[in-house]
């Protein structure tokens, strides 16, 4: 059976219902991806494909307190392309890597949405800093992990920008209209072209005077770089394959 992914963009949308903050419910938009990845039929993708479980539960969830356990955000969080979801893994986050910026689950025994955003944030990040560089950087976006309210931006707006300026960017490098290609300073450009449209999308709900404007754009361009690294490291390990591969031949 081939395995369901979503994109970070299907994602931050599917985190941004669960908000109440999107277009759909999440249980709409949950139907409208399935269905989008089983062929664009609904008959054929309800009777013939198997929905993973961790949708199923969404589904049923109540849609007044999403709450998510460490069990559920591995499962949703394995369901986004590119990606290494472990169990152990965010237990260790959790207890001892970002403790201090997680801290206890929100809802009873449940993590909230921003939680389970930071640990989205933080699979991405990992790729390209160290877990001291990250709790740096989480400090500075929750500030106080206790009051969510002086966040420097919601963890899960921040997870929607970078996800919707990586497609973007992806989007381009596919269409074959990625504007690197005879800059021969190839870096260089791509960095100036990530941080001006992180520029833009911030500008659209922080006024350009605000302090922390720079701090959350930073951000931003570290992320999206970070999941850069994680798309070429998958592609150098599928070359890797292949060459071997092409030796035992």
């Amino acid at each position: 059976m081939e395995l369901f992914q979503m994109t970070r963009r299907e994602m931050a949308d599917l985190l941004l219902a669960l908000k109440g903050w999107g277009p759909q419910t999440p249980a709409a938009f949950l139907q409208k991806v399935w269905v989008k990845k089983n062929g664009g039929n609904p008959a054929r993708s309800f009777a013939s494909a198997v929905m993973p479980p961790i949708f199923t539960k969404i589904l049923k969830k109540n849609t007044d307190d999403f709450g998510f356990s460490l069990n559920e955000i591995v499962a949703l969080g394995s369901q986004i392309e590119n990606t290494n979801f472990t169990l152990t893994a965010i237990q260790n986050w959790v207890k001892r890597d970002i403790k201090e910026m997680i801290v206890a689950p929100e809802k009873g025994k449940k993590y909230s949405i921003e939680q389970m955003a930071l640990l989205f944030l933080v699979e991405d990040l990992k790729t390209a800093l160290d877990f001291d560089s990250i709790r740096k950087l989480l400090k500075l976006i929750v500030n106080d992990p206790e009051d969510e309210h002086d966040d420097l931006i919601n963890p899960v707006q921040l997870y929607a920008t970078y996800s919707q300026l990586f497609e973007e960017l992806n989007t381009m490098r596919e269409a074959e209209n990625f504007p690197f290609g005879s800059h021969k300073h190839m870096i260089a450009a791509m960095e100036s072209m990530i941080t001006k449209k992180a520029e833009e999308m911030i500008s659209e709900y922080i006024p350009p005077n605000d302090p922390k404007k720079e701090a959350i754009r930073n951000t931003i361009v570290i992320a999206t770089l970070s999941v850069f690294t994680a798309y070429f490291q998958m592609l150098a390990r599928r070359y890797l394959t292949a060459t071997i591969f092409l030796q035992k031949m």
